[in-house]
């Protein structure tokens, strides 16, 4: 009976995981057309947790302060790490490579974050499965964002900063783990979007934060900016955090793979994208590769 019951709470936490995939997968639309409308990177990460943190105190009004100033400090590299760091150079990269190119090396996290877990904590065994279930959702992954297309254009700058983007989610993946277990979860959503917006002020100095009502006002820009804010942030932030908890670290971040699915239905939906058999056979791969790399060797 205890079984049958952890086994339930377990599927709700996959179905969880799942959901915050499906809504981050289509936050690339929504920033790449904030982007067309004239935000820049920065400004777009700067309104997007200024929301969240806004929103989050209505959850996490008390506490103030972590219990000791080492778990602060903690606290400012996930602010860094899953904040300011990730968003600027994601978002930047979208100026400068396709909004796949991207989606591919995201893509990459659950890799990144299982190797730092195994070069971290060196008894934590990664098992056969998951290199056959990596390759095969990485496979995958480059036919879906690939969409029948052969050639790859590729952009260094764009690329790189990609990979520094899912390299900084990877070690924000490790950081919050330490923390789950010794903070409310609220408490640790509030303080990732407080110093998520303080560490990315010293940018400002270099291009100053955009702020044109008539451009703020529109429609099409608070709805994608309450979207990005409260969905993608406050909640699935907070989501996110719990569902790591619950499953670990390696297990979660392989719903990643799921990404550049999302966004390209997504973008078939908004900008009718021809969707191709290439890409319904890397969708495949994608379940396939994430299922075995999830699955422990015997």
């Amino acid at each position: 009976m205890i079984s049958q019951t952890y086994s339930k709470s377990r599927v709700l936490f996959h179905f969880l995981a799942a959901f915050v995939v499906c809504v981050w997968g289509t936050t690339f639309v929504a920033t790449k057309l904030l982007i067309s409308y004239g935000l820049t990177a920065s400004d777009i990460f700067f309104y997007r947790f200024l929301i969240a943190y806004i929103g989050i105190w209505f959850f996490a009004p008390h506490k103030l302060f972590a219990d000791n100033l080492k778990d602060e400090a903690t606290f400012f590299l996930l602010g860094i790490t899953g904040g300011s760091l990730y968003f600027l150079a994601e978002n930047t990269a979208l100026y400068f490579t396709l909004a796949s190119n991207v989606a591919l090396i995201i893509s990459t996290t659950p890799i990144l974050t299982a190797i730092i877990t195994r070069i971290v904590y060196p008894k934590n065994k990664l098992g056969k499965h998951f290199g056959i279930g990596s390759f095969l959702a990485i496979a995958g992954v480059a036919l879906v964002v690939l969409n029948g297309s052969y050639i790859l254009q590729m952009n260094p700058l764009g690329d790189i900063l990609t990979l520094v983007a899912a390299l900084t989610w990877a070690i924000y993946s490790l950081l919050i783990k330490r923390m789950n277990n010794r903070y409310q979860l609220f408490f640790i959503s509030r303080k990732i979007f407080f110093y998520g917006l303080l560490s990315i002020l010293p940018y400002y100095f270099f291009r100053p934060l955009q702020f044109d009502v008539t451009l703020l006002t529109q429609p099409v820009i608070w709805g994608n900016l309450l979207f990005l804010g409260v969905l993608a942030s406050l909640i699935c932030y907070t989501v996110w955090n719990i569902v790591i908890d619950k499953l670990g670290i390696v297990s979660t971040t392989n719903y990643i793979y799921f990404i550049p699915l999302i966004t390209l239905f997504t973008s078939a939906i908004v900008i009718d994208e021809h969707i191709t058999w290439i890409a319904f056979l890397g969708a495949i791969m994608i379940l396939s590769g994430v299922y075995f790399a999830s699955k422990k060797s015997n």
